[in-house]
């Protein structure tokens, strides 16, 4: 399933952490679709310690809509491996500086 897509230009923009909200991401597939306003959350029961929340538009009613979201686990998988790596890379790279 890797093949058929490929994530590209991860962007992460750290927070401060509020809760289990740590930064929010975006990302390329395909050099052709942007995906953005993803949310970065910790999540200690995930092997990879992070879970990706993606963006929803709340209706008049309150009722939220999803505006986009894997449906085939694997590539939930794909895309969740690439921008986690991303944010720990660059946390990894933060904390070398300080």
């Amino acid at each position: 399933m890797n093949a058929l897509i490929q994530i590209s230009n991860v962007q992460i923009h750290p927070v401060i952490q509020n809760q289990s909200l740590v930064a929010f991401a975006s990302c390329e597939i395909n050099d052709s679709f942007y995906l953005g306003n993803i949310a970065i959350h910790t999540a200690p029961n995930n092997p990879l310690g992070y879970r990706l929340v993606f963006p929803t538009k709340a209706l008049s009613s309150g009722k939220q809509i999803p505006c986009f979201y894997p449906y085939k686990r694997e590539i939930e998988e794909v895309v969740t491996s690439a921008i986690v790596k991303k944010y720990i890379e660059l946390m990894d790279n933060f904390n070398h500086v300080e």
